[in-house]
């Protein structure tokens, strides 16, 4: 049976820092590896999303002014948006994509209004969280690795995190815990950018959305010698 994966990167023109794209050439580079056609449709903030016709939603960083202009269309593709992650969507927000899947970011110049897809919230408190970062996450065997860098401090209740703090901040520098797992939704800190630092988190998002799509996902294995021996080194030299 032929597969097809169909990912939605929102607003890169607006949200792309540390890389964030490379998350996009690994989700398509580890589908074609297996022989699934994978195709990436960006959307700018003139574009209608037909949230029906995407398997896996990219939400990438962008500077609090960025996220401010992002804001307002995200208000009207929101109700769209929360439909698709109840109906389990598969999501990946890095940074400033993490902060909006909340109910709302409160800065310095004022409260921006968040997606509300996930019950979290996000406020800016004194200084800088930066750092690299290595946490241990119920979601894959190997740890997982980036780097972070943000003022906004995000609460995230009840929900479940990404993943444990082994080294670095994580979401607020004092719970010891990193991101959110709500459905087949991450949102996260980690740069990197996250995706080829972590081949299993990939795997994690190919997957899910594989299986929404298709009853099953069947990824067969890859070489990931290289990544493992990378990660294995950033492991072991910041978490003693």
């Amino acid at each position: 049976m032929e597969r097809k994966i169909t990912i939605g990167h929102l607003y890169p023109d607006l949200l792309n820092l540390y890389g964030d794209r490379g998350n996009i050439a690994c989700l398509m580079q580890r589908c074609k590896w297996r022989g699934i056609e994978a195709e990436t449709i960006e959307f700018e903030l003139k574009d209608e999303i037909d949230f029906a016709k995407l398997d896996i939603v990219l939400l990438g960083g962008g500077s609090d002014r960025e996220q401010m202009i992002v804001c307002q269309k995200l208000k009207e593709i929101q109700k769209d948006f929360k439909a698709y992650v109840e109906d389990n969507g598969v999501v990946i927000a890095v940074c400033g994509g993490y902060q909006l899947l909340g109910n709302y970011y409160k800065t310095e110049d004022g409260v921006m209004e968040g997606l509300e897809l996930v019950d979290i919230y996000t406020e800016q408190e004194e200084g800088r969280l930066i750092d690299n970062i290595v946490l241990q996450s119920e979601l894959v065997a190997m740890p997982v690795v980036g780097f972070e860098n943000h003022g906004g401090r995000t609460y995230i209740g009840e929900n479940q995190p990404f993943g444990k703090v082994l080294y670095g901040s994580g979401n607020d520098g004092k719970s010891g815990y990193e991101g959110v797992v709500y459905k087949n939704v991450i949102g996260t800190y980690l740069h990197g950018p996250l995706l080829p630092k972590n081949p299993q988190v990939c795997d994690w998002l190919i997957a899910r959305a594989l299986e929404r799509k298709y009853g099953e996902a069947d990824l067969a294995p890859l070489d990931d010698s290289q990544e493992q021996e990378a990660n294995d080194y950033i492991y072991h030299r910041f978490v003693k």
